[in-house]
């Protein structure tokens, strides 16, 4: 039972991970300040799953980023691009309408159960 938990679980996630992390690049974010922030809500991600969503998401246009090597370790930092932030809002509406239908069909599971 608990693998089959973890692994739904590790499933559920996965399909949130791309509009949470799109969620939080409208200001500059390098890889590890991600990591801190999402941890700070509540919402964990690990490195070795971030980083490789970050490389796919700036292939495909939605992020833009920039190096800076102002500071003994060089950074990159990552931001919604226009067509990141377009996606980014396009994603949301769909998460609120995925949202509402849930909780509408879970809400009338639980009134069943108590019939």
């Amino acid at each position: 039972m608990e693998d089959i938990m973890s692994s739904l679980s590790t499933e559920l996630k996965r399909g949130t991970l791309t509009l949470l992390v799109l969620s939080q690049l409208k200001s500059k974010e390098y890889g590890y300040s991600l990591v801190q922030k999402l941890e700070e809500k509540q919402t964990p991600i690990e490195a070795g799953t971030l980083y490789p969503l970050l490389r796919r998401l700036e292939k495909q246009e939605l992020l833009d980023s920039e190096w800076d090597t102002s500071e003994n370790r060089p950074r990159k930092f990552y931001t919604l691009s226009k067509k990141g932030l377009a996606v980014y809002e396009q994603l949301k509406k769909q998460w609120e309408m995925i949202s509402l239908s849930m909780e509408k069909v879970l809400r009338e599971d639980n009134s069943n159960e108590t019939d």
